[in-house]
């Protein structure tokens, strides 16, 4: 290929499959170097008022305030082991939620990490003249800081510079290495006037050169809010968690009461309570385990979702998505990977495979399109040998092109020749295009098509529309003789590697799918069949989209929309989880309430998975919490009243030493549990796609009957060694 002919546009990477994605940067759930680095914040945390968010912990609180001022007063190995474990009770649930935000905070530190003040290239010229958005990397540039730039500013960016702020290329095509965002080594492409024109501060530039207008001030990039939501600082309870926060809330104030009415039953049964006594059973009856797990789980919720490289705006979004019912994805870009690519050439009459493959490359050699260059990597990868036996170099020398124009609707080249029917000046003349196109500048050279060759290709083109392709139909004419059609190139969109496995999966979550497209009816449905999708929606404007999420919602079903364009922005705004690919339009992102930096779509399926996992946790831990209650109440009831009541000796089932060492046994397993359960918060329970129904048989199983059975087992064993003790 001569050089001159050779394209400039970088060609984007081979995709990665999907499997290859999740889990990437997946940490493990809780290490002592966590735990270490977590104390001091754990520690700060022990403030009243940053515990006043978490009723349940700030009566434990009040609860180790008193018990040390009794321990204080009345000095005894109980009073003293009692007011240590409850102050270590609040510690361990203070840790939690510590742990939790420091796997955010060293999120945020690597993001922070690619923040640095760069010099920009700003384009000085009047606002009219930048307005017109061509021509633009020729006018005078003046250097300034980064940091100056204003929404509305042009900067130029090339080969080897970073890009100064968010914004979208309005000029040129670029190969950028955005690694420092979302972890992936391979560069992408972006690009003027398409769904992949946003780029984001702090990324390089690799190849060629870029205009870029700046779309969001200093301070308020892309970078910046995903680092203020991955601190935590920006994190707002959600509607589930408020929920169940007043429930705890409730359930204390419910146990305060019950706890606060047996002192005057035991004075009046003679055998008066201390305080201590009653603190430790408050405490060990209301539900700590959850109450000190609660932020933890929701925060450990959006830090999974930052380890599969998708950046939630809100807890809410995160939960909706564990709800989710129908699932919207858009085509282009979403389910395709974007570009039609040619996957096969079909010769008609006595014309060979390789011949039309020949002609094919050579009238795409300066074919800049995807869909060009897509052809010549056909051909040079099934027919090597046709590849191999072209001498482009002096073969095209002095060749003249001819670019596809919307009035001809074909695109071709001119080769100089020496034909049989050529003479001195005549040329072979390649053309490619629209059937309809083709047809009319065949006809038009004089030819006869023969009705076997003209069913032929009729045949071509209806068997490629009908299955969703492109028919592109290739002809030449070779001198001042008649052309002649060489047959039909299968253009396709490409369906992205494991989509149909993914689609299965959400099939067994209950989850329906629907493909979006601008497509007609026949291609959408084609694509539809080989992705695996449920339900198709061709032909759609934004109206429509707009239109089938309200219809669903109106259903009481909640929606999920995953999309990169701008036409998709009313959608993803409206639905109830929006996805927007980080490869697509600012508008996209600024619409959906999640970002998937890697923008792959079957990411949908991790996202809901997640929010599933989120919400089975909190339940999950909820309904532990509240079983191993049960095993207390047979630890220090008994222990209480069983010198006035004898009776009660049968309910201590456990055979605890003696009433100090069955109190003091049930308030160490209180606060150890809480401890053993936080690697679990952060990990999450894992999901397995089911029904509701078998989810609650699993749940209940066990956690409820784990949670009402681990405490007595625990208990027993604490008992038998705090039993050992000197004065127990």
């Amino acid at each position: 290929m001569s050089t001159s002919l050779t394209p400039t546009r970088p060609v984007p990477p081979a995709p990665a499959p999907a499997s290859a994605k999740p889990g990437k940067r997946r940490a493990r759930a809780l290490t002592w170097a966590q735990v270490r680095s977590s104390l001091p914040a754990a520690l700060r945390k022990l403030d009243p008022r940053e515990l006043l968010g978490s009723p349940v912990l700030f009566v434990v609180e009040l609860g180790a305030v008193v018990t040390t001022v009794l321990a204080v007063v009345e000095p005894s190995g109980f009073a003293i082991a009692i007011a240590i474990w409850l102050w270590l009770t609040v510690l361990f649930g203070t840790l939690a939620e510590a742990i939790a935000e420091s796997r955010g905070k060293a999120q945020a530190s690597s993001l922070r990490a690619t923040q640095k003040q760069t010099t920009a290239r700003r384009v000085d010229a009047p606002a009219d003249t930048l307005a017109t958005g061509t021509g633009l990397d020729r006018l005078p540039t003046v250097e300034v800081p980064s940091s100056s730039l204003a929404v509305g500013d042009v900067v130029v960016v090339a080969a080897g510079e970073t890009i100064p702020g968010d914004g979208d290329v309005i000029e040129g095509v670029a190969s950028v290495d955005e690694s420092a965002i979302t972890g992936e080594s391979a560069p992408v492409i972006r690009e003027s006037g398409g769904d992949r024109s946003a780029v984001t501060g702090g990324t390089v530039v690799l190849s060629d050169q870029i205009v870029v207008r700046i779309t969001a001030p200093a301070g308020s990039t892309f970078v910046d809010r995903m680092i203020a939501l991955v601190e935590g600082s920006e994190r707002q309870k959600t509607p589930n968690e408020i929920a169940l926060n007043v429930l705890l809330t409730t359930l204390t104030i419910v146990f305060v009461l019950a706890v606060a009415t047996l002192q005057p039953f035991a004075i009046y049964s003679g055998e008066r309570q201390s305080l201590l006594v009653l603190i430790a059973l408050l405490v060990c009856l209301i539900p700590t385990t959850i109450g000190a797990l609660l932020s933890a789980i929701g925060i450990a919720g959006m830090d999974r979702l930052v380890q599969r490289n998708v950046l939630a705006m809100s807890g809410r979004a995160v939960e909706a998505a564990g709800d989710v019912d129908v699932l919207l994805l858009d085509k282009t870009g979403t389910i395709t990977h974007g570009n039609r690519f040619a996957t096969e050439v079909m010769p008609v009459g006595q014309v060979t495979a390789q011949e039309l493959a020949a002609a094919a490359r050579l009238s795409s050699l300066a074919d800049e399109t995807p869909e060009g260059r897509s052809i010549v990597d056909l051909v040079e990868r099934v027919y090597p040998s046709v590849a191999a036996e072209a001498h482009d170099g002096g073969e095209l020398a002095d060749a003249e092109l001819v670019p596809f124009t919307a009035q001809t609707r074909m695109s071709g080249i001119d080769l100089p020749t020496s034909g049989p029917n050529a003479g001195p000046g005549d040329l072979r003349r390649i053309r490619k295009g629209a059937g309809s196109a083709v047809g009319r500048w065949v006809h038009a050279s004089g030819a006869h098509v023969s009705d076997a060759a003209a069913a032929e290709l009729a045949a071509h083109i209806e068997a490629v529309s009908s299955q969703g392709g492109t028919p592109l139909v290739v002809a030449e004419q070779v001198g001042r003789g008649p052309a002649r059609v060489l047959g039909v190139v299968r253009l396709k969109d490409v369906v992205k590697d494991g989509l149909r496995e993914r689609f299965d999966e959400l099939r067994a979550m209950g989850i329906r799918s629907v493909m979006v497209t601008g497509d007609n009816a026949i291609t959408a449905r084609a694509i539809a069949a080989e992705a695996g999708v449920d339900d198709v929606l061709a032909e759609a404007t934004p109206e429509d989209k707009m239109a089938l999420i309200r219809r669903e919602q109106e259903g009481g079903r909640l929606v999920a929309m995953a999309g990169d364009g701008t036409n998709d922005a009313p959608a993803l705004a409206q639905s109830d989880v929006g996805v927007a690919m980080n490869t697509g339009t600012t508008a996209a992102k600024e619409a959906g309430n999640m970002v998937d930096l890697d923008s792959n779509p079957t990411k949908l399926i991790e996202i809901v998975e997640i929010g599933k996992q989120l919400l089975i946790t909190r339940g999950a831990l909820t309904t532990f919490s509240v079983a191993n209650d049960i095993a207390k109440y047979f630890a220090i009831l008994p222990a209480m009243f069983l010198a006035l009541f004898p009776q009660l000796g049968v309910l201590n089932i456990m055979q605890l030493s003696s009433p100090e060492s069955a109190i003091l046994s049930a308030v160490i397993f209180n606060a150890l549990i809480i401890l053993v359960l936080v690697p679990l918060a952060l990990r999450g329970v894992k999901y397995r796609p089911s029904s509701a129904s078998d989810l609650l048989r699993r749940n209940l199983l066990i956690y409820g009957v784990g949670g009402l059975i681990a405490p007595f087992i625990g208990i027993k064993l604490i008992d038998l060694v705090v039993s050992a003790l000197p004065g127990f």
